[in-house]
């Protein structure tokens, strides 16, 4: 009888644990679903890596993913004059600011903001490894609506061929190669997808406002996708 009361006794709180939900997206962004943003103006990557081309190949990616979740966003080289002109090319000079400029002039309303932190490249393990936040601010209330980051490594690895040491050379030959020919827009794109699938629907996706009741995922995204 004793056995059985400590059996009940520990299975209780297990019980208990595997009761509790997840949160849903709209417990972790319910701003999103208060303001309802429909344009979103991407911002300049703010690049903190020593790889400078970074910011403008990965800049040019993001628009796809947005789009392709509901979004409508104003077109990026549209809005470069006006970055270069009001200073916010440098995307960090507008990162904690107001910015009712961008709903005045391009009807935006909201602005992403990212942080490239890291972008290396190892030729011998065969992999591309980036870390980026994602930071959607409301162009009303200059709110923080939307906030994740991902570390995506990219795999480029190349399975040897043939036996023995030939073939490790070989295969580690290729594998160099391929990482160093992976561009910037390919592992952008990647990354994009695994981070911003979390972000709520827009309006012109058919799981606009559906989706409130499903699961938000991590925080923090770590993955590795493979070619």
């Amino acid at each position: 009888m004793k056995k059985l009361i400590y059996i009940l006794f520990i299975s209780l709180p297990l019980m208990q644990s595997c009761t509790v939900s997840k949160l849903t997206k709209a417990d972790v962004y319910p701003k999103m679903y208060d303001e309802r943003p429909l344009s979103i103006a991407v911002m300049p990557p703010i690049n903190t890596t020593t790889n400078v081309e970074a910011k403008e190949f990965f800049y040019i990616t993001m628009s796809r993913t947005l789009c392709e979740m509901g979004y409508y966003v104003i077109p990026p080289f549209l809005c470069l004059d006006l970055y270069k002109t009001e200073s916010a090319y440098d995307a960090e000079n507008y990162a904690t600011g107001p910015l009712d400029k961008f709903r005045m002039v391009l009807g935006a309303d909201a602005a992403l903001f990212t942080y490239i932190t890291e972008w290396k490249k190892s030729a011998v393990g065969g992999k591309v490894t980036v870390t980026i936040e994602y930071i959607l601010r409301s162009t009303i209330t200059n709110e923080t609506i939307f906030q994740r980051k991902g570390t995506i490594t990219y795999d480029t690895s190349v399975q040897a061929s043939g036996g023995g040491a030939v073939g490790l050379l070989a295969g580690m030959a290729a594998t160099a190669l391929r990482t160093a020919l992976t561009d910037y827009i390919t592992v952008a794109r990647a990354c994009n997808s695994a981070v911003l699938s979390d972000m709520p629907a827009g309006k012109y996706s058919s799981s606009y406002e559906v989706d409130k009741t499903q699961n938000a995922g991590a925080a923090v995204v770590v993955r590795t996708v493979s070619q």
